[in-house]
């Protein structure tokens, strides 16, 4: 048995902000703009800007997000470093809530580029929350997010490029998903990648 496999890495991209394609949105669905509540608790879904970086509730996100689908990088990451990484200007964190409950998030990257492109750093739903169209419309405001990024943050440039890359590790619809977006692939990898189980979202779950 082979103890490696094959994994096809997309690399997609949009490079104006009319090339958004928004999903419909989920019943009952309401966004928050920066600074609001979009809605009180209950009021079934709405997305809401985390305004305090939060090492815990970050960490929380990406490892139940990712337990089923193999995101391991930032496991190791120390609390410092999350602190390090969630107070730089340019890094943003959007979270989907149904009914108050977190159902997944979209991170937003702009501090890593000086040529105003903005990454979907990471996206995605809990396990318990998917295919209930929370993700279309999740991503659809994430991305809407990412075009207006410097609008709230003072002296930086407005977004030229907004780019997010996934792979064949992160489930079969996502690729379709992006695309379903308006993201275009401009570059294609492959490359063989040790087996690694899942982490579960904490151990022995």
């Amino acid at each position: 048995m082979s103890d490696t496999q094959t994994v096809t890495t997309w690399y997609l991209e949009q490079t104006s902000p009319a090339d958004l394609v928004p999903a419909r949105e989920p019943e009952s669905a309401r966004g928050a703009a920066d600074g609001g509540d979009g809605g009180a608790a209950g009021d079934g879904v709405r997305i809401v800007r985390a305004g305090v970086p939060s090492p815990e509730f970050s960490r929380f996100l990406y490892a139940s997000v990712g337990a089923d689908i193999t995101w391991t990088d930032r496991l190791p990451w120390t609390y410092a470093r999350w602190t390090a990484y969630l107070e730089r200007p340019l890094v943003e964190t959007w979270v989907a809530y149904e009914n108050g409950t977190p159902a997944g998030f979209i991170e937003l990257n702009g501090a890593d580029s000086a040529q105003g492109d903005t990454e979907i750093a990471y996206f995605g739903l809990l396990p318990a929350f998917r295919g209930r169209r929370i993700g279309g419309h999740l991503l659809s405001y994430g991305v809407a997010r990412a075009w207006d990024i410097a609008e709230r943050w003072e002296g930086a440039a407005p977004a030229k490029r907004v780019w997010v890359h996934t792979c064949s590790k992160d489930g079969e619809h996502a690729l379709a998903n992006y695309r379903r977006r308006g993201f275009r692939v401009y570059r294609t990898e492959t490359e063989q990648e040790p087996i690694v189980p899942t982490p579960g979202p904490w151990p022995g779950a």
